[in-house]
């Protein structure tokens, strides 16, 4: 009997182990989704990628095409107004950074 109960309590540890990263991820997403600090352009990893919160402030820049904009790249997250590429931060939807790619 006591080894029966052993194994239901490992088997039962396990799963609930097993389950922990799904709740812990569906939790973090609803309750950090809109609660994301802006992106300061002044930063490192926007300055790397040319991030502008203005897309048309980019004009110069030889990657970028009138129209792009964060709002309408691949990159984009709309229910927190966030970015894959800045996974910490939310962005302008009218902003635009070089990595900007079509959505699919």
């Amino acid at each position: 009997m006591a080894d029966r109960n052993r194994r239901d309590f490992m088997r039962n540890s396990l799963l609930g182990l097993a389950a922990l990263p799904l709740g812990a991820g569906i939790l973090s997403k609803r309750a950090f989704a809109q609660d994301l600090p802006a992106l300061d352009p002044s930063g490192a990893q926007a300055q790397a990628l040319n991030y502008v919160k203005v897309a048309s402030e980019a004009s110069d820049h030889p990657a970028y095409e009138e129209g792009e904009v964060c709002q309408n790249c691949m990159f984009w997250k709309a229910d927190s107004q966030g970015c894959q590429l800045f996974p910490q931060n939310s962005v302008e939807p009218g902003g635009w950074c070089q990595s900007w790619t079509a959505q699919a």
